[in-house]
């Protein structure tokens, strides 16, 4: 792994560590680099009631967006039930917030037992609806 990727793993992982997942035990963290090389990480956080839940890429984005970050180069997500986890792909409305601030180009990485899958948001998401479909 390279250098960017073994820091982003490592901080999609220690935001792992932070996931509130009392009632699914999937634990997901993730880290979005920006293009100005800032770092932004995330965890799941569940509640009782499943759709007020948060997934790890959206805690990510909207910190980034809070801090008035809008230029992304890519998301590492790292997750799943026990220790190790698995392969955890972002899920579609975490997709559909990554398409309203990220190009089709994006990279999506996902990480489980030191092995990388490498995608872009186009391969999660290749008709996102977008502003342009609204006006």
């Amino acid at each position: 792994m390279n250098t960017t990727l073994d820091f982003l793993v490592e901080k999609a992982n220690e935001a792992r560590n932070f996931s509130y997942s009392p009632y699914s035990e999937y634990k997901v963290g993730a880290s979005l680099l920006c293009s100005d090389g800032t770092v932004y990480t995330g965890c799941n956080i569940e509640n009782a009631s499943y759709s007020a839940t948060v997934c790890a890429e959206r805690v990510a984005i909207f910190k980034a967006i809070s801090d008035g970050k809008r230029d992304f180069k890519a998301l590492c997500v790292v997750g799943g039930k026990g220790e190790k986890g698995d392969f955890a792909p972002p899920c579609g409305v975490c997709l559909q917030v990554i398409s309203e601030f990220c190009s089709p180009d994006f990279t999506i990485l996902l990480v489980s037992g030191g092995k990388t899958k490498s995608y872009t948001l186009a391969n999660f998401l290749p008709n996102a609806f977008s502003a342009s479909d609204i006006k």
